[in-house]
């Protein structure tokens, strides 16, 4: 009995001593009922983004983060570091209308890029648009940049605060000057010249909460005509009976062709509706006319044969036509052993690029399917844009890799020859690091690929500090690529891991429906294997781990930790989905039932509710060390998710030696608004990662 009371007392002092003191969570009596199941939600509260007690608990928790980020005395270095390296001309790649060439251009550590254009390739650039001159912050993003045919107009969306909602301007491309347009309320939305005007998708403001957290239904298409009003905008298609659908209108590269894509995922359907109209037309005609799980994408099209892909009978994809006379589906590409990652049309020309185990691989194609040639890329890596019109000569594309900036290459469409466009001048030496692509089992024996990044001459003495990153969801791959942000990590000896889990489109629709709905562990025992394969390789050590995950990726890491709180030292959960049973109530978060399931399905209800990382924290483990981060203005995954799961987390594990953080970012969305706040955030990270393992960084 003596024994049995010391060890009670024991681990009651444990849990009174808070070594951290977290500000106060008032808690409410709020529960709800799901499948007979009483669930407890005291947090709930948190969720008004609007009222004033929030806004102080967002205050308060802030000032106790900054105490200790600021207490770190390499982190003004950390910083310093990241903004030397990041401080070269970063370019996009032109783009062409007539005598024009558009481009995007960041001198260094502009908040944001600014759009030029010039009269060949050798003229003088001239400043077209400057979102930095927008706001004051720099917190004003150009989304969205079209012209119109004949050039001589541009419509542009603007973001502001890092927020999904963007309003529409319209630019006189002799004079640089704004028309009187302006259009609000666009969101999820495409942006589709077509004669003197666009078309452009809006939803209503939410009535009954804010506009950044109140749940977005009613998606309508309108048609903007130049030089009119908002309030005469035509509605061009709407459908109240199902308001959670997704409706887009683009339009081909000659504007005689409008297209009508209809999805619907709030009801569980992965694929899309087709319709289609000619210029001058009203009524849309059906293609693919009911929504179902296969997707249609219209690439191009040559006279009356549309170029579509799809996933319809091809896990990985293929390339089919579509002939508007005779109906007439004819496969021209089939499906490949390699998932397809994309397909553009430029220049006569089929561009279409596959994923060979994680890395791009671009063939060239005849209208008619025939393969062209094969594009030599400069190694493993990812490729991108392959942009133009019909008439086209010539396309550009970026190639990158973890330590190969992203470069410009211009491709002849003639001789197919591929040259330097613009190489990029970055402070460090690519042959000082090291990347290796290697492959290990999950816990059911499934072979999984990871990248691991490092400075050569690594000791695998298994004290390296060690950043795996995974995300596993929402059919998206995550590929190679450079970021000038990674390298000081490298440097000060770090070690990056990039786990290439289920649920993405690494190797099709196949590794996508291996991590959704009831098979979403699926997705954490994969990332919980990447992490055991590189202490069993002594890359690292539990010590020394931390893991990281945005979004999607944030949910990853949260549900993580409930599982295996001593897989890692550091959590880095970025504007994750956190509650998992009511996710759907918030802006378009109804559109990820198809990904993940809902609460209102008992079957789906059990799984979400088994690994929902608000539900499932362990008041008896030890947590590592966690700084979940998010923004005021994420309309996309409400901030609301993370506060409710820091305010849990801190009531339930706060008895641990470990700091259990938030870091709640103002005027930025579900990514950093702008180029300042993102060197600012991945230094607060890299600080707080080295700070709780102990480990003095090589600065």
């Amino acid at each position: 009995m003596k024994i049995l009371f010391l060890l009670n007392f024991l681990f009651m002092s444990t849990f009174a001593q808070k070594p951290y003191t977290y500000p106060s969570t008032k808690k409410i009596n709020q529960i709800d009922i799901y499948h007979g199941i009483e669930v407890t939600d005291p947090y709930r509260w948190l969720e008004d983004d609007r009222s004033a007690e929030t806004a102080a608990w967002v205050k308060d928790q802030n000032a106790t983060t900054q105490a200790f980020l600021e207490k770190i005395p390499y982190r003004d270095a950390i910083k310093a570091r990241i903004e030397k390296l990041f401080n070269y001309p970063k370019y996009g790649s032109p783009f062409r209308t007539g005598e024009w060439y558009y481009f995007y251009k960041n001198n260094g550590r502009q908040n944001q890029s600014v759009l030029y254009r010039q009269k060949g390739l050798n003229a003088e650039p001239e400043l077209v648009i400057d979102p930095n001159s927008l706001s004051e912050k720099g917190t004003t993003r150009m989304v969205s940049f079209s012209l119109s045919q004949d050039g001589k107009y541009a419509a542009y969306y603007l973001s502001k605060g890092g927020s999904d909602w963007q309003e529409a301007y319209i630019m006189d491309l002799e004079t640089k000057k704004n028309l009187s347009d302006h259009v609000e309320r666009i969101k999820v939305s495409g942006l589709a010249w077509e004669g003197n005007g666009f078309y452009y998708s809006s939803y209503p403001l939410p009535k009954d909460a804010s506009a950044l957290a109140g749940k977005n239904e009613n998606h309508i298409v309108y048609f903007h005509k130049i030089g009119t009003p908002q309030s005469e905008d035509k509605i061009i298609y709407e459908d109240a009976k199902n308001p959670q659908r997704f409706h887009n209108v683009g339009t081909n590269d000659d504007q005689d062709l409008a297209f009508l894509n209809i999805s619907d995922r709030g009801k569980g359907l992965d694929g899309n509706a087709i319709f289609y109209k000619r210029k001058g037309q009203t009524d849309f005609t059906p293609i693919i006319p009911e929504v179902g799980n296969f997707d249609y994408s219209p690439i191009e099209n040559f006279s009356n044969t549309l170029i579509f892909r799809t996933n319809e009978d091809a896990k990985n994809g293929k390339i089919v036509s579509y002939d508007l006379e005779t109906k007439k589906w004819t496969t021209l590409i089939p499906e490949q052993p390699e998932p397809l990652e994309f397909v553009t049309a430029v220049g006569g020309k089929l561009i279409v690029s596959y994923l060979k185990d994680v890395t791009s691989k671009v063939k060239i194609y005849s209208p008619k399917g025939e393969l062209i040639k094969d594009l030599i890329l400069p190694g493993l890596g990812s490729v991108s844009g392959f942009g133009g019109e019909k008439s086209d000569t010539e396309t550009y594309y970026t190639f990158t890799s973890f330590t190969y900036p992203p470069t410009i290459f211009k491709l002849d469409l003639k001789t197919f020859k591929s040259t330097i466009f613009r190489k990029p001048e970055v402070a460090f030496k690519p042959e000082d690091f090291e990347t290796k692509q290697i492959f290990y089992k999950s816990k059911d024996g499934t072979k999984v690929p990871m990248f691991i990044v490092y400075k050569k001459g690594l000791k695998l003495n298994a004290k390296n500090p060690t950043l795996l990153y995974g995300y596993g969801g929402f059919n998206i791959n995550v590929q190679p690529g450079f970021s000038a942000t990674l390298i000081p990590f490298l440097e000060m000896g770090g070690v990056y891991a990039s786990a290439n889990i289920r649920g993405g489109a690494e190797y099709g629709e196949t590794w996508h429906q291996g991590g959704m709905k009831l098979k979403k562990q699926n997705v954490f025992d994969d990332f919980i294997a990447a992490a055991e394969y590189l202490k069993s390789q002594k890359y690292t050590s539990s010590d020394y781990l931390a893991l990281r995950g945005g979004s999607n990726g944030g949910l990853l890491v949260g549900a993580v930790i409930n599982q295996r709180p001593e897989l890692c030292k550091v959590a880095i959960p970025q504007v994750g989905v956190m509650d998992m049973l009511r996710f759907q109530k918030f802006t378009i978060g109804w559109n990820w039932i198809a990904d993940y399931g809902s609460s209102d399905n008992p079957e789906e209800f059990k799984a979400l509710y088994k690994y929902s990382p608000l539900h499932n924290i362990n008041a008896k483990a030890k947590y590592p060390a966690t700084l979940i981060t998010t923004a005021d203005h994420d309309d996309r995954v409400v901030p609301a998710h993370s506060f409710k799961y820091a305010a849990e987390l801190q009531e339930k594990a706060g008895w641990g030696s470990n700091p259990l953080l938030i870091r709640i970012d103002v005027d930025s969305g579900h990514g950093a608004s702008n180029t300042q706040k993102n060197i600012a955030s991945i230094a607060d990270i890299y600080a707080f990662i080295f700070k709780n393992m102990g480990f003095t960084p090589k600065l």
